[in-house]
């Protein structure tokens, strides 16, 4: 059957034409005013003109005069009331007379006074049709705005979620209580009110959540903490009450919202105080969740990264009766959740899942599935018909270190210095003890640094040794003792390393317990000045410690700096090597520097064809600066 075409409604056309009929007339009304400009003079001025001949023709309108004079100047004046000689006059100097009758006036000209009143009686309507209508119309902002997902559109399970199999775990039990409730009813058993996702961003938690949905076969209502809150004091509270008022409608069903820390934030906390409309926001969702009404078969999900600044009132038993961690994915999540983005994908032959989950700890779904669909436009922009590894190592580079940067042009000069900065920070990490290993090391411009040295672990790393700690600063100053010990010069280029080496060192001296203070912890942070956001450190301690935790600083980065500058020392010529293979090639793989530390030399470079990841750079003059790789394992130039 062919679909209906969807005609306008009849009284919109009508409310149309008569809206266009009215402005049509009120046009010809003004139009149709004469043009021809009348000077306003005194009475006793045109009787004056009358009597001394000048006037030739008078139009009376009740009261109104309007003469023309002999030069075809048109006046008008007012007469004195009950001014019976008036006509005599005129006559006597053989004027002109019309009279026009004023009692009747013309038809258009009710318009104007009936015109607003019409025009409220039209906005009276339009308000009550759109008030009946509902939705996102006119007075329906207190309306939730919560998607709706049935089993008509497209549903995601648990074959979908993959790399968080303990949080898979936690929820089936919910699955269960959706499916057959009075299993669980007769046993005296009460079906969880709400489930709290906590985990960071990206690890998957709307997909969990959506899972849950599509496993239990039930509608799921998706909104956003942000959703809640407008402009309009009392639309959040409105809107709570209409979203589980739909839910009940739905039962049994699933209300998700994402970001509940918007919405859900701890009361009464902050510099300016409270937020009334948000608390108002927040009381109303205590309520519905755990109030005098009851809200069986509706089960609430929510979702957060920041659980520390949710109301206490909100994360009781009763009101969100589970909290499920969604970790990071480790190795073997991290290969699960790979297989689940490459099904559509073809791949090489060459292309080894496993060893692309060992080479991205610290990432998340969302990060490998960026890291996937990187790889596959990479191929396509070489016309490939299969996604080789190279694709997928280049788009990982992409993702860790930033894009190439092919418009930078860099002098002689500073591509040495930082050819040097990035050999002393690979030969370093690669002899001291405790260090991750090289992954790749380039000196090919990539966001806002010139060259990169990375590193990624065998492992997914939970804690860190002071071994491995002290291993990382010395790495980070290896790059300035580099510079200082062939070039005889010092650049910015050590900047970032500099900032990352002593945040860490401060950490170890006040926060982990690892100098020779002893096993205590400096300073407290004021969580309550912004929740959310911590501004300051509190002050626990005096200044003569001040004094001591800056001396414990400044002693850990000399000796690891001693230490950086002892293991160059020991191998300048190999320093050398790196730096020269480095300005030939651009890029050195872990295998790579491998083979040098060997002492054997590297094979002949790949043609351009080959190699087309390793291309040259032709780039702006630009002041020399590193980037830190944002991901934990890594350490940058």
């Amino acid at each position: 059957m062919p679909d209906k075409i969807l005609q306008p409604k009849p009284y919109k056309n009508i409310i149309f034409w008569i809206a266009a009929g009215i402005i049509i007339v009120l046009l010809w009304s003004v139009l149709q005013t004469p043009s021809t400009a009348k000077t306003e003079v005194d009475f006793s001025d045109f009787m004056t003109q009358v009597e001394a001949n000048n006037v030739i023709e008078v139009t009376i309108e009740g009261s109104q005069i309007k003469g023309k004079y002999n030069d075809s100047t048109q006046v008008k004046t007012v007469t004195p009331p009950n001014y019976d000689e008036f006509v005599k006059i005129l006559r006597s100097h053989n004027v002109t007379i019309k009279v026009k009758d004023v009692s009747r006036t013309p038809w258009y000209s009710h318009l104007f006074t009936f015109f607003p009143i019409l025009i409220l009686i039209v906005f009276w309507i339009f308000f009550m049709r759109q008030m009946q209508s509902g939705g996102n119309k006119a007075m329906s902002f207190g309306k939730s705005r919560a998607k709706m997902f049935s089993d008509i559109q497209k549903r995601v399970t648990f074959q979908d979620v993959a790399g968080i199999d303990e949080a898979k775990e936690e929820l089936q039990e919910i699955i269960g209580f959706l499916r057959d409730p009075k299993k669980f009813q007769k046993l005296g058993g009460r079906i969880p009110k709400g489930v709290l996702l906590v985990g960071a961003p990206g690890t998957g938690k709307t997909l969990l959540a959506r899972a849950v949905a599509g496993e239990a076969g039930v509608p799921f209502f998706s909104i956003s903490g942000s959703d809640f809150v407008e402009m309009f004091v009392g639309v959040g509270a409105s809107r709570v009450r209409d979203l589980f008022d739909q839910g009940k409608k739905h039962a049994p069903c699933l209300i998700f919202i994402d970001e509940i820390d918007a919405v859900g934030r701890q009361r009464g906390a902050g510099l300016g105080g409270g937020h009334d409309e948000r608390e108002q926001t927040l009381n109303q969702l205590l309520v519905e969740m755990d109030g005098f009404d009851s809200n069986e078969g509706v089960i609430l999900i929510a979702a957060t990264n920041r659980p520390d600044i949710l109301d206490s009132a909100l994360l009781r038993p009763g009101r969100f009766d589970r909290s499920v961690i969604v970790n990071m994915p480790d190795v073997k999540g991290r290969e699960q959740i790979l297989r689940v983005h490459i099904k559509k994908i073809p791949l090489a032959k060459d292309v080894d899942l496993k060893v692309l989950a060992r080479s991205t700890p610290g990432f998340t779904g969302a990060d490998l599935a960026n890291m996937v669909n990187e790889g596959a436009l990479l191929a396509a922009r070489f016309n490939r018909e299969n996604v080789i590894m190279l694709d997928f190592e280049s788009a990982k580079d992409k993702v860790l270190m930033g894009v190439e940067r092919k418009s930078m042009i860099i002098s002689e000069e500073e591509k040495e210095s930082t050819a040097y900065h990035e050999a002393g920070h690979a030969l370093v990490a690669a002899l001291i003890p405790g260090a991750d290993p090289i992954h790749k090391v380039t000196i090919i411009p990539r966001g806002m640094a010139l060259g990169l040295t990375q590193q990624l672990p065998l492992d997914d790393k939970y804690t860190y040794s002071k071994v491995y700690l002290e291993a990382k600063l010395a790495v980070w100053m290896a790059g300035r003792v580099a510079e200082e010990m062939i070039l005889g010069k010092t650049t910015t280029g050590a900047a970032n390393d500099f900032k990352e080496a002593t945040d860490v060192a401060r950490k170890m001296v006040c926060l982990y317990g690892m100098s020779d203070l002893g096993p205590l912890t400096f300073g407290e942070r004021d969580d309550l000045i912004f929740l959310g956001r911590d501004l300051t450190t509190h002050k626990n301690f005096s200044e003569h410690t001040s004094e001591l935790i800056d001396a414990e600083v400044k002693k850990m980065i000399e000796r690891n700096f001693k230490r950086a500058k002892d293991i160059l020392s020991k191998n300048k010529d190999m320093l050398i090597k790196i730096a020269d293979m480095l300005l030939e090639r651009e890029i050195l793989s872990a295998g790579e520097i491998a083979i040098l530390l060997n002492g054997d030399d590297l094979p002949k470079m790949k043609s351009p064809a080959e190699s087309s990841a390793n291309k040259k750079v032709t780039p702006s003059k630009e002041k020399k600066s590193t980037k830190t790789v944002k991901k934990p394992a890594a350490v940058n130039a």
